[in-house]
């Protein structure tokens, strides 16, 4: 597995992963005939919040994020986006395994959208997460509770 850390994220971290999230979305989105060029990138604006996320680096440069948005019942798995040259590379559950140690311990459930038919509820399915609703129009709702 490439060698990687986890930092948490700044403002100035913004257009970069704004560019990384269109990258990674878009054969999902256009598999589903949601592709819009700006729509892609103005949600992560519009949705970032850099005290919940954190940046993901490999080799000293940006390779994802991953943000986990604290709400009342439960913590929301968000912006979990790694360059598509590093999927399938372990870095993806490394992460997803530091972050799941850590909700274990606190007792924390974890929820998460993901595109419908999406290859990335695999990863999900096998770290415990299920099904838990739909969410039109192209999402699901997925959640694992702790350990």
């Amino acid at each position: 597995m490439t060698e990687w850390v986890m930092r948490p994220a700044v403002a100035a971290d913004l257009d970069t992963l704004v560019e990384l999230r269109a990258v990674v979305m878009r054969p999902g989105l256009e598999r589903l005939g949601r592709y819009d060029e700006h729509r892609v990138r103005q949600r992560m604006r519009d949705r970032f919040v850099a005290a919940f996320t954190w940046v993901i680096e490999a080799g000293g440069t940006t390779a994802g994020c991953v943000a986990l948005r604290p709400a009342a019942d439960a913590h929301w798995l968000e912006h979990f986006y790694l360059a598509p040259h590093l999927q399938g590379t372990g870095i993806g559950t490394a992460v997803l395994r530091t972050l799941l140690d850590r909700a274990d311990a606190d007792g924390t459930v974890i929820r998460l959208t993901v595109l419908k038919d999406s290859p990335a509820r695999r990863l999900y399915e096998r770290h415990g997460f299920s099904y838990e609703a739909d969410d039109p129009p192209v999402d699901e709702i997925m959640a694992r509770w702790p350990r």
